[in-house]
């Protein structure tokens, strides 16, 4: 139990209450309430939880967090009325967990794509160095070595300082976390004291929620504006919005870059399919992993670390040997000798960084056949441009499911064919069903092709109205290898 003042330090009331109230923890889902937790009523989206305030306070709790109090609540009560719940439900949960987050290095990573690749090497950097090190991210939530499965990119701000919470207790000295838009734009990153920040990119993706591209490049650089001045911001140069996240910021500003002047500057000197030839600094060596996006990565990752722990030589030794994650540029092959890469490309950038890094390194006597498709219930004017690079830069395309979740997929493959120019019609088959369309890729298939499945990566279910079935893209390539050896 915590006493409702220490949960109050640092927020903005409408008018001053009696808080010498003890709580058992903070809520916003009133059916989880229970005696003694204080529930915070938040205007969402498509609901306002101030309706279900009478219904907290039957179930007993003992203080409301609310903006307005509805007719029907009963008025000898302990509310707290403030502006804006949702603004401060990350500090309240701070708070709550005694600010776990200004007790480790904190460092966020956003970005439209790469930010699990360079926050998963980052923590396994950090600890083949030494530190005890702890991830939040899309695929997993680690601390130490335990594993917790990940929901969301971002967790809730009373989920995130819980973990947090636990990171300390175990001793962690680091947290490499993922930022979302979504997370920055929510407030659920509100309150928490980061010791750094780091942007890979920013392409065309989640319009379905901010609208617009302003809103989306907005969000993404009030997480660097609201930085404070201890702490770094960490930026792609060669990004053309890159600098604009350092425009406002009160943190010691980096750059890093292939191809102009930058803090941290690289240059690549041989790729394969199997790694990088990378220049980091003036000092070259191997790093297994492929693309000029994963170099964009790795110095990303190296100018986090050098900023943290300045060792150039024992950072590039080690990260040498570091590995990313899984679902990205994941390399499986065939007994009969055809190479499958399965990668988490789901945005137009990112389909055609990874094909153009394929394209890069084949012999083009081979065949690269593209399996892929768009989820449901998301961005729609990225169908079409995703459809247009996967059949410009593939020598055969299957359009296949990728969640569809509510949508119907017929109208979904549709909808990324429309972007398929004419002289590269003859390229496309649709076969909805995404298990039969690796099948037939693998069937068409000959000693030294290319297969590339896409957009679902680390994922291992599928989605579809609303109901989630196992399916991994991995499991599902290696099964049809076997078949056919």
């Amino acid at each position: 139990m915590i006493s409702l003042s220490k949960i109050l330090q640092n927020i903005d009331l409408l008018e001053s209450i009696d808080s010498q109230i003890s709580i058992n923890s903070i809520i916003t889902d009133n059916r989880l309430a229970v005696k003694n937790d204080l529930f915070v009523a938040i205007r969402g989206v498509a609901t306002d939880s101030h309706q279900y305030i009478k219904d907290a306070i039957n179930k007993g709790v003992s203080a409301i967090i609310c903006e307005y109090i509805p007719d029907d609540c009963p008025k000898d009560f302990t509310y707290i009325l403030v502006e804006n719940s949702r603004e401060i439900l990350g500090q309240l949960a701070s708070n709550y967990y005694d600010n776990p987050s200004s007790k480790l290095k904190l460092i966020g990573v956003t970005g439209t794509n790469g930010k699990t690749t360079v926050a998963t090497l980052l923590k396994n950097l950090f600890a083949n160095l030494g530190y005890k090190t702890a991830l939040i991210s899309t695929i997993q939530n680690v601390i130490g070595e335990e594993i917790i499965p990940s929901t969301h990119t971002t967790p809730d701000p009373v989920s995130l300082n819980a973990l947090l919470a636990k990171m300390v207790e175990k001793d962690c000295e680091y947290c490499f976390m993922e930022v979302s838009s979504h997370a920055v734009d929510q407030n659920r990153i509100g309150g928490l004291t980061f010791t750094g920040g780091i942007f890979t990119n920013i392409t065309h993706d989640h319009l379905d929620y901010h609208k617009t591209f302003d809103n989306y490049l907005k969000a993404k650089k009030k997480f660097f504006d609201n930085l404070p001045s201890s702490a770094f911001a960490l930026t792609n140069k060669d990004d053309r919005n890159g600098l604009v996240m350092l425009q406002n910021t009160k943190a010691s500003k980096y750059t890093y870059s292939l191809k102009s002047i930058s803090d941290f500057k690289g240059k690549i000197i041989e790729s394969d399919l199997t790694g990088l030839l990378l220049e980091i600094d003036g000092t070259q060596a191997w790093y297994g992993l492929s693309g000029d996006f994963n170099a964009y990565n790795l110095l990303a990752v190296y100018g986090t670390a050098f900023i943290l722990v300045i060792d150039k030589e024992k950072i590039i030794e080690t990260l040498t040997k570091t590995r990313g994650a899984k679902g990205r540029f994941e390399i499986v092959r065939s007994e009969t000798g055809v190479l499958g890469v399965i990668d988490y490309a789901h945005t137009p950038d990112a389909i055609k960084n990874v094909l153009e890094t394929i394209n890069k390194v084949r012999s083009r006597n081979e065949v690269l056949t593209t399996v892929i498709g768009c989820g449901g219930d998301r961005d729609k004017e990225k169908r079409p441009i995703m459809g247009d690079i996967a059949s410009m830069l593939s020598d055969k395309v299957i359009f296949t499911s990728d969640n569809p979740r509510t949508e119907d997929p017929e109208t979904i493959l549709a909808e990324m064919k429309a972007g398929v120019k004419a002289q590269n019609f003859k390229k496309i088959l649709k076969i909805t069903n995404r298990e039969e369309a690796i099948q037939v890729a693998v069937s068409q298939a000959k000693k030294g092709d290319i297969i590339l499945l896409a957009g679902k990566g680390h994922e291992d279910y599928q989605e579809v109205n609303g109901v989630k079935t196992h399916f991994d893209d991995f499991e599902k390539l290696k099964q049809a290898f076997e078949n056919i050896s």
